[in-house]
């Protein structure tokens, strides 16, 4: 589909493609800095091309609806894959924050600890239990994944727009922030029902097998609207890990390349740049998981048991508990997650042509704050 430049401009922030002579010798001075080991990029103007190192779609224009197409593909693959992966950490992680609810029927020893759950699940289960809501795990976070870094990218790009270019780079965690909570508070829409069936499924044995007979099963006791009765504590936990997770990733990052790797980005190879990527989502997933834990507890009590409210779930668990309930597994799980994450949305961008994520401000952007 073809794009006039005038729609095409819409897509890219006002510092990449304004056509004065003055922004065009900025961009110019930008590229011989920036963090792309390929040729510079080719700017006339009204375009801003990133050079690829194997470009198997063709060039990508960022900020161009194919950008945002291939960010919304890698933040599926990132997403959807890797918490399937770690289904098995999830299933244990939930079963020992709902194990005080005598509805279910658990028994608190056997999920007293990480070791007792994983070793309740085998024998009682098997192999095949450890992968018990595996499906709903898979098409929640994919979609949740498409969201959340596509509409980052876009909400990133938009807020910086309005900001300006001193100001975008002045500001760039408040930046940050504020496009992560914004692509989160969508991305949880697509999540929340099949994390409804998900956490029924894990913690009430016997419910169902799965997504299959799940669903249908959740709608007739609850209603259509009972899959969203997790929402809000979804938003409490997930804003506040995405916000983090964001931010502080990028922060991370930068900083990694300022002080501890003696060698500029753009001289680094891309594989060392994707184990950055992996080391700085590893250390923000922990910060994540420990800022967003308490509600991770009400999000699992909360669908776990009809009728449940936030305020049985504080009486039940505890102040305390809603804190430390899970939280050494879930460190373990989230930051190894974040870090794959991190790290495959990334070699996606590679692959397609893009640069890793983080490291540097909009080349513009730093020029226009140094002058």
């Amino acid at each position: 589909m073809a794009f006039s430049d005038k729609s095409r401009h819409s897509l890219i922030p006002n510092f990449l493609y304004s056509p004065s002579s003055s922004t065009n010798l900025l961009i110019s001075r930008a590229t011989n800095h920036s963090s792309f080991s390929a040729p510079s990029p080719v700017t006339d103007g009204s375009n801003f091309v990133v050079p690829a190192p194997s470009e198997p779609f063709g060039k990508i224009e960022m900020y161009s609806p194919r950008f945002y197409a291939a960010c919304t593909a890698g933040g599926i693959l990132s997403c959807g894959l890797t918490h399937m992966a770690v289904t098995p950490l999830d299933l244990v992680k939930c079963n020992m924050q709902c194990c005080l609810l005598i509805v279910l029927s658990i028994d608190p020893v056997k999920y007293k600890s990480i070791s007792s759950g994983f070793g309740v699940l085998l024998k009682e289960q098997g192999v095949r239990g450890f992968f018990r809501g595996w499906v709903p795990t898979l098409l929640g976070y994919s979609a949740q994944g498409a969201c959340k870094f596509g509409f980052y990218e876009f909400f990133k790009k938009y807020y910086s727009d309005i900001a300006g270019p001193e100001y975008a780079t002045k500001y760039k965690t408040l930046i940050y922030l504020a496009g992560s909570a914004s692509a989160e508070v969508i991305a949880d829409v697509a999540l929340c029902p099949m994390e409804a069936v998900k956490v029924r499924v894990q913690t009430q044995p016997g419910f169902a097998r799965g997504l299959g007979d799940g669903l249908p099963k959740f709608v007739r006791s609850e209603g259509a609207l009972g899959l969203y009765k997790g929402l809000v504590p979804l938003w409490g936990r997930q804003i506040p890990y995405t916000m983090m997770k964001f931010a502080s990733f990028e922060t991370i990052v930068e900083m990694f390349y300022k002080y501890a790797i003696p060698t500029p980005k753009n001289e680094c190879s891309k594989s060392f740049q994707l184990g950055v990527s992996f080391a700085g989502g590893y250390v923000a997933g922990v910060l994540c998981a420990i800022v967003s834990h308490p509600a991770d507890n009400l999000v699992s009590f909360l669908n776990s048991a009809k009728g449940a409210s936030v305020g049985d779930a504080v009486k039940k668990l505890g102040v305390w508990g809603l804190f430390t309930r899970g939280l050494p597994l879930r460190i373990v799980m989230i930051g190894t997650l974040t870090g794959a994450q991190w790290g495959i949305y990334d070699a996606f961008k590679v692959f397609v042509g893009l640069p890793t994520t983080g490291g540097a401000a909009p080349p513009a952007a730093i020029e226009v704050a140094k002058s």
